[in-house]
């Protein structure tokens, strides 16, 4: 399973990079604005900084609804760097979009999707990634793990290639679960992703040793 960082905080994107598990960045419009970049040039100059850094797939979402418009914003965006990949809404017009995108080779990410059928409606017009929100499910009291297991199904059932790219992944146990219903990727923020270091054992065995190591070297 691929592990992709949902974030524009560059500082963020690069720790995760020097860990070593990082397989690509997803952004969009909230997360932007929460590291101050505003301005359209502002952004692609952000995309760019972040393309430096991962060596994986950089989403960069549309702000548009309009096909029109969401094709000229999405082929702009795809100018900027090979890895770049266009996340386009779950919406009529998005789905024409990706149909488009994927014609002329164009990676994409269907976003904002909650349901199966929605999920099979990516695929269908040729999403490279659909991106099922499952924290948002779960906030209201729905199964998002249900609809990964969902959507793993129906791709498997006819051989999609459409990664599912879990999406409003919390924390560790969101990962855990991810990684045991077959999806493909989660993307998270850096902190959902260090807690899958931690386990008090892992803590006190440490402590244990390094307190063992230190009585032996002083002969005690």
């Amino acid at each position: 399973m691929k592990f992709f960082i949902d974030t524009a905080n560059l500082a963020d994107i690069q720790e995760a990079q020097d860990l070593g598990v990082l397989d690509g960045v997803t952004t969009n419009p909230s997360l932007m604005a929460k590291e101050g970049i505003c301005g359209a040039e502002n952004v692609i100059d952000h995309y760019k900084a972040i393309c430096a850094i991962t060596d994986g797939d950089v989403s960069a979402e549309v702000i548009a609804i309009h096909y029109d418009e969401i094709l000229r914003e999405g082929l702009e965006l795809a100018k900027l760097d090979d890895r770049i990949v266009v996340k386009v809404p779950m919406i009529k017009e998005g789905i024409k979009a990706i149909r488009y995108f994927s014609n002329a080779g164009i990676k994409t990410n269907c976003t904002l999707v909650f349901s199966a059928g929605q999920a099979l409606l990516a695929a269908k017009a040729g999403a490279t990634y659909v991106s099922p929100f499952l924290g948002r499910l779960d906030d209201i009291s729905t199964d998002g793990l249900g609809l990964i297991s969902d959507i793993r199904l129906i791709y498997d059932n006819y051989g999609f290639p459409t990664q599912i790219l879990a999406a409003s992944v919390r924390h560790a146990m969101h990962i855990v679960n991810c990684a045991k219903f077959g999806a493909d990727v989660t993307t998270s923020p850096l902190s959902a992703i260090t807690s899958l270091l931690k386990h008090p054992l892992t803590d006190s065995g440490l402590a244990q040793f390094l307190a063992d190591h230190k009585r032996v070297s002083e002969g005690k």
